[in-house]
């Protein structure tokens, strides 16, 4: 009775959960997210790479078999169980074990299992051999975004850290998306997208900051555990071009659902202009350090930065939230040794909590603790110059 009454509460679950999803998918007009997820997805998503096509001809191989599998045991278990029921006066018999049936039922399933293993060897071989790349990245996870460099091939020398985007956490702090709005990439839009050029071998290297991280998008076929300390790798090669989404796929802490991938996927042409675009930048940014700004400009250049880096843990009204301390009326902030808030973004603090943000420029890192003193209730007056920087840097 107990397990009938299990089964039950399963099923209504399962119902809820599918009304749940039609629900917020008439509310919301949700619509399938083309190299995401889609509306009730059952199957693995769409394959943009050789090896996630190889992944879902060996999930259907697999499949077929244990289903044939099954079916045969269970046919000829329930079969024996009903022809040989001891209602219709059937004796049961008295023998000692078949060494014929012995060996039948340890050589079948041996077989099938080194076809299976022969079979995915392939594949898995193909997944871990990330030699001859035309592209090497490093993907470093950090609580909750990602940081990227280019270090090898076209692009290399860029580097950006992707966060969530604005708007749409913002949405989430504010409950959701309201009645009619677009939904379709809920928490997955990012401020700055991994770009790729297609038909080219994508070597990913993982590592992280503070706690395991996981990369992975689906489309590509590839998942591979970003571990503080270690280095992993795993590799693609998009055959399409397009916008393709994934996730960090291990929890790594409260805002774990806040940790989105965004991989943009462009022709040769386009690739090539985007880095001339980045590269650009990266000049423009190459500011000298010993040039003196005054308080106005370096507070307005500050004000980018936090909304790009900062905003998403401590707020745009820098209170904070939870664990993540408000930087309005913060001690460290209002302290008149500059040194201290400097040493906190170069070294981060509290384990990996405040992560180190030495990635950023001397320039920019000078321009947000500039904005930090002189913003909300913080009227110090106080000027961070990026020379103080570069004094602090170890």
């Amino acid at each position: 009775m107990k397990s009938v009454f299990n089964w039950l509460a399963s099923l209504g679950l399962s119902a809820a959960a599918w009304a749940g999803t039609a629900v917020f998918t008439l509310a919301h007009a949700v619509n399938d997210l083309p190299g995401g997820p889609a509306v009730n997805q059952l199957n693995l998503a769409p394959p943009v790479t050789k090896i996630a096509e190889d992944q879902h001809w060996l999930h259907w191989f697999m499949m077929i078999i244990i289903t044939a599998v099954f079916v045969a045991v269970f046919a000829v278990m329930f079969y024996s169980i009903w022809k040989h029921r001891k209602s219709v006066g059937h004796k049961p018999a008295n023998f000692h074990e078949s060494v014929a049936v012995e060996i039948a039922w340890t050589l079948v399933p041996f077989i099938i299992v080194v076809v299976m293993g022969l079979v995915a060897t392939k594949t898995v071989v193909a997944m871990k051999d990330t030699t001859n790349a035309d592209l090497t990245i490093k993907a470093t996870g950090m609580q909750w975004k990602w940081g990227y460099d280019y270090l090898k091939g076209e692009g290399e020398g860029i580097g950006f850290v992707s966060t969530l985007d604005a708007a749409q956490r913002e949405m989430s702090n504010n409950g959701g998306p309201k009645k009619g709005e677009s939904v379709d990439n809920y928490l997955l839009k990012v401020d700055n997208p991994l770009v790729v050029p297609v038909d080219k071998k994508v070597r990913i290297i993982t590592t992280a900051n503070d706690v395991i991280h996981a990369f992975m998008v689906p489309a590509f076929g590839i998942k591979q555990d970003a571990i503080p300390g270690f280095v992993r790798d795993t590799w693609f090669r998009a055959e399409k071009t397009g916008d393709y989404y994934g996730q960090c796929a291990e929890l790594c802490g409260k805002e774990h659902a806040y940790m989105p991938i965004h991989v943009k996927v462009l022709s040769a042409q386009d690739y090539s202009a985007w880095v001339g675009a980045e590269q650009k930048k990266m000049a423009a940014k190459a500011d000298d350090p010993s040039k003196v700004w005054e308080l106005a400009d370096i507070v307005k250049r500050g004000e980018k930065v936090y909304a790009q880096n900062c905003a998403v843990c401590h707020q745009a009204n820098g209170k904070g939230a939870g664990p993540i301390k408000p930087l309005d009326a913060a001690a460290v902030v209002l302290d008149a040794d500059k040194n201290k808030q400097i040493a906190v973004l170069l070294n981060g603090q509290n384990n990996g909590a405040m992560p180190s943000w030495k990635a950023l420029s001397d320039t920019d890192i000078a321009a947000v603790i500039s904005y930090t003193k002189n913003n909300w209730s913080n009227k110090t007056g106080q000027v961070v110059q990026p020379a103080d920087v570069v004094a602090l840097r170890k």
